[in-house]
This record gives structure tokens, sequence and C-alpha cells, in this order.
């Protein structure tokens, strides 16, 4: 059994002393756009995306409690302090700990893409996440995905635009292997070292008409 590595930077929030839903902008001290990231790995993206937006709260999530570790070690190193770090599962703290409509944008990186056939149904981005996760982003409200997986990006990008109350803010490109101003996390940059390509996709919620 592997020990779990105790962390005690500022960044960190463990899941019992998780706020209610309206209880974040207390937590940070200050009423700011609120960002969430599903998936921050070691934790270089958000840093640095933190680093560029820091008018925003955001809360970065990861189900395994080394990489919350590393995130809070290099976000402590670079003086980041814009960002709390969750060990919790996505779908879980999404449901239970945000209000309707409070997300400004949400970035998911290079998630499992279950590569099997059988297990595909696994891929956390799918129609039906979608349409859960509608509900939580703001008219406007940005929702980033990317993935070195060929199969994965190719069915995200094609099953975005039949999802109700989102609008391709990439048109008319369906995705992109290169986008402007988004940070490369060392995954990325690994797969890309290997020839693969990255598949960059952006929607943002409608401001008028959302459901």
């Amino acid at each position: 059994m592997q020990t779990m590595i105790k962390i005690s930077s500022p960044c960190y929030i463990p899941a019992e002393k998780l706020p209610a839903p309206d209880g974040w902008s207390a937590l940070f001290g200050a009423e700011r756009p609120l960002a969430l990231e599903i998936g921050c790995g070691i934790g270089d993206f958000i840093a640095k995306t933190a680093v560029d937006h820091p008018d925003s709260n955001i809360i970065a999530l990861d189900y395994y409690n080394k990489g919350c570790d590393s995130t809070c070690r290099r976000l402590d190193r670079h003086g980041v302090t814009n960002v709390r770090v969750v060990r919790i599962e996505a779908r879980q703290f999404i449901a239970e700990r945000l209000p309707k409509g409070s997300l400004s944008a949400v970035y998911i990186n290079c998630p499992d893409p279950w590569p099997k056939k059988r297990h595909r149904k696994r891929r956390l981005v799918s129609r039906q996440f979608m349409e859960f996760l509608r509900d939580y982003l703001v008219p406007g409200g940005n929702f980033y995905f990317a993935t070195d997986f060929d199969d994965y990006g190719i069915d995200v990008a094609g099953m975005m635009p039949s999802v109700e109350g989102f609008e391709n803010a990439l048109a008319p490109d369906l995705f992109r292997h290169e986008l402007a101003g988004y940070h490369l996390s060392k995954y990325m940059k690994k797969f890309m070292a290997e020839g693969k390509n990255i598949y960059f996709i952006n929607y943002r919620k409608k401001m008028t008409g959302a459901l």
C-alpha cells in the first residue's frame, strides 16, 4: 500500500475542510471569478495560468496524493496565492461543493484516455459530463480540453457541436494543434517531442439561450 504524503501547504484544502458551495470567496479572501482545473498533475500548467490570471480564484483538483503534493510545492515555490488544491473525484466535488453558474473557466488537460474500446465509457469528457458541467459555468464561461490521444480528441471534437448551450470559440475549426496563450504542461511537451499532436478544444457557454 502506498504511503500517503502529508501535505502542509497553505494552498492545500483537505476534503474535510472544504467550504460550502457559497464559501469560496471567503476561503480565498477575495470575491473574484472562479476557475477549475480537473487533473492538475504536477501543477506546471495551473501555476503558470494562475500567474496570468491574478484576478481569478482557481481550484485545482487531482485524485492522486502525489500530484496534489507536487502541485502545492510548485505553487509555494513560485509564490502563487490564488490557487487551492483539493484531492477529490471531480464530479463529486462539482456536484457537492460548487454553486451552479459559478465557473468562469474549466481546464482539462490530458486526462486518462482509456484507450481500450471496452473502457472508453470511463472517459471523463462525454456528452453526459458536458451537459452536467454546463450548469456550473457562467454564461460566457470557457471550457478547455486538451489531449494527445487522437481518438479522444477527434471524439470530443465531433461530439461538442451537438451539445446544446455551447458555442465553439475556435470556429470554424473543431480543434487545433496549437492554441496561442495556452500553457503547455510537461506531459504535453513530452508527447509533442515524441511527434504526437495535441488536440486543443475550446467552447464557451452561450450568453443567451443557454440551458
